[in-house]
């Protein structure tokens, strides 16, 4: 078993017992401290300490006391990170009708009352007023959802960067490995000239005031608030997207949903320009993100010394997010599906990186020598689980495109779709004599599977992988999201047509039958999404009634920070056409959008029944209950 050393110190006992007095960097989380790729925290820790330095964990710090959690590892000689954790807090905390959801997954014993709301904002304020002179750098999904002026759901108001309320000095954006990494070298060489030998500290040194110039401001996928446009690097040049100022996104929600398009397409391009936004005289200037991390860098990440484990602090306590992911394996990153209602994308981006097979190899033979392995990888996945290897087969083509999505409003035909690289990863793990079966629990995307290509090599292997995985990689039922029935909405969500979903489940059925297996398909619906109405809802109960689905995963809609459903739902006008569209925001509305999908509750029917009258869609009560139901 891994010794207390073997984690990152989490208190300053724990820096003893490395022979530490002092640490370059501290991280302040919002999550508990779980030592694997999958949180963070863990992962920038990790990355930090590969380039030697001395980094500490403070995971979900007491904000309400006297504030010692953030005093007791002591003034850092490089800077404070801080993070919300591994969601944007608001998301994790309360349900899309704002009600406290029944447990907290990143916390030990799922328990609500160890982190505040906005933990970005509530850290970093502590931080500055207890060490002003020391650079706090943000990251996590919750600041870069929130890096620009964005509707924030749970207090019905449009907000300003995260930048001003909590006062960071810099912002990180996306998967923060590279510019992490590249703000520490700046702020060594900043602190000892020339700094030679990589990061090693010299430790004779004392601190050095470092609020300006380090040099942060060139710095790729990272964001900066300036006090005036004069003192933004460079000036506003001809290559900057100027955004409508937050001024300005308050007044019109035109202006704001026009500003999306720049945020989302610029995410997601190879070449990118600079964002600037004007903020109550201020300005936030968001720096180009880095192009997309290599094979080698992403094993890399993968490939550091994780313990796999929750820290000692947490014996005898669960922590329901590791649970459900500590015998899993993360094959790639990024995903090229552009779901206008996920922020997979906007934070990871498009591009995919794929691990190589020796690196995955290698981290499945590490998950089967945890003392609970009975055998069984219960995931073998991604953001998509078949999206490994996929990617532009002309790259420039790609460095000039700047659609959010590879796969609609149809596949890209520079898109190379080929599954065998993924069946070789596949295969390769099976054959381990540690693993008696892998599942597939990750998303998978059927309209990949149904792609034609011009490649028939590329055809019969995507058929032989919806074969393997049926047959090999479903635990009984496989998860599949078409989210709706009806195409106009699909289309709104950057979904395929409901058409594919039923082309998919035959062969899903044929192949049990031919296979004598007896497995579920479960589909995920989502209703109350900008563009639906009640009656594309009951549409979708009739459609899937035919199909024979009692439906159990389906959710309202939830506005997340910075998606292209949330600015629709919230502004009335979609991001890329800015024309009207209609979205149920009330709670009747939402109710009578909802209650579709369980018409097979009695319960249910008489208020089903009371709708489709209203609506005068008498026809479908027939079609739902029968002529009983008149």
């Amino acid at each position: 078993m891994p010794q207390l050393t073997d984690f990152l110190p989490t208190t300053h006992k724990e820096m003893e017992l490395r022979g530490w007095d002092e640490v370059d960097v501290v991280i302040f989380s919002g999550d508990a401290y779980v030592d694997h790729p999958s949180f963070g925290a863990a992962v920038i820790g990790r990355v930090l300490e590969a380039e030697g330095l001395r980094v500490a964990i403070v995971p979900q710090p007491n904000w309400r006391d006297d504030l010692r959690d953030f005093r007791k590892m002591g003034r850092p000689r490089l800077f404070f990170g801080v993070t919300a954790g591994c969601m944007d807090s608001m998301v994790n905390k309360y349900t899309a009708n704002k009600r406290l959801r029944s447990e907290d997954a990143y916390t030990p014993d799922g328990r609500h009352d160890l982190r505040p709301e906005y933990p970005s904002i509530v850290y970093t304020q502590i931080l500055k007023r207890l060490y002003p002179d020391v650079p706090v750098v943000l990251g996590g999904i919750e600041a870069s959802m929130r890096r620009l002026t964005h509707y924030d759901y749970w207090q019905d108001r449009v907000r300003r960067s995260i930048l001003c309320d909590s006062g960071a000095d810099i912002l990180v954006y996306g998967m923060g490995e590279k510019p992490i990494v590249e703000i520490a070298r700046r702020l060594l060489t900043h602190l000892n000239p020339p700094c030679e030998g990589g990061l090693e500290v010299p430790r004779c040194q004392p601190p050095l005031p470092h609020r300006e110039g380090w040099g942060g401001s060139s710095i790729p996928q990272t964001a900066i608030l300036y006090p005036n446009k004069e003192a933004i690097p460079g000036g506003i040049t001809p290559g900057d997207i100027v955004l409508h100022s937050h001024e300005e996104c308050l007044r019109d929600k035109r202006a704001e949903a026009a500003n999306f398009r720049h945020i989302e397409e610029e995410s997601n391009k190879m070449n990118a320009s600079r964002l600037i936004q004007e903020v109550e005289g201020k300005y936030v200037v968001v720096n180009a993100p880095y192009p997309p991390m290599t094979t080698e860098e992403l094993d890399h990440s993968f490939d550091l010394p994780y313990t796999r484990l929750p820290h000692p602090r947490y014996k005898g306590k669960r922590i329901p997010a590791y649970d459900m992911i500590k015998h899993s394996v993360n094959i790639h990153r990024g995903c090229f599906g552009g779901c206008a209602f996920c922020t997979i994308s906007a934070h990871q981006g498009k591009f995919i990186v794929s691990r190589s097979k020796e690196s995955i190899l290698r981290e499945v033979k590490a998950v089967a020598q945890l003392p609970d392995f009975k055998g069984y990888l219960s995931d073998l996945g991604g953001p998509s689980a078949n999206m490994y290897a996929m990617g532009g087969k002309d790259k420039t083509l790609c460095a000039r495109c700047k659609r959010p999505s590879c796969i609609h409003p149809k596949v890209c035909p520079n898109l190379n779709t080929d599954h065998r690289p993924l069946l070789d990863i596949y295969r390769a793990v099976d054959a381990l004599p540690e693993i008696k079966k892998s599942f597939i629990g990750s998303g998978v995307r059927y309209d990949l599977l149904l792609h034609r290509s011009n490649d028939e090599a590329v055809n019969r292997a995507a058929k032989e992988y919806t074969h393997e995985l049926i047959t090999h990689h479903v635990s009984g039922r496989l998860k599949v999201a078409p989210e709706h029935t009806s195409d106009a909405v699909l289309h709104i969500m950057r979904k395929p047509s409901f058409s594919q979903f039923e082309q998919f489940k035959r062969t899903f059925d044929r192949i049990n039958r031919e296979e004598n297996l007896r497995q579920q398909i479960i589909p995920y619906f989502i209703s109350s999404h900008p563009g639906c109405t009640a009656e594309d809802m009951a549409e979708l109960a009739v459609l899937t009634k035919r199909m024979d689905f009692h439906l159990e995963q389906v959710q309202d809609f939830t506005p997340t920070p910075m998606t292209v459903s949330t600015e629709a739902w919230h502004t009335g006008f979609h991001p890329y056409t800015l024309q009207p569209i209609f979205s149920a925001k009330s709670q009747r509305d939402k109710l009578a959008q909802r209650q579709f999908f369980f018409w097979y509750k009695p319960e249910m029917q008489r208020a089903i029944m009371e709708e489709l009258r209203r609506m005068g869609r008498k026809d479908l009560i027939d079609k739902l209950f029968g002529r009983t139901g008149r």
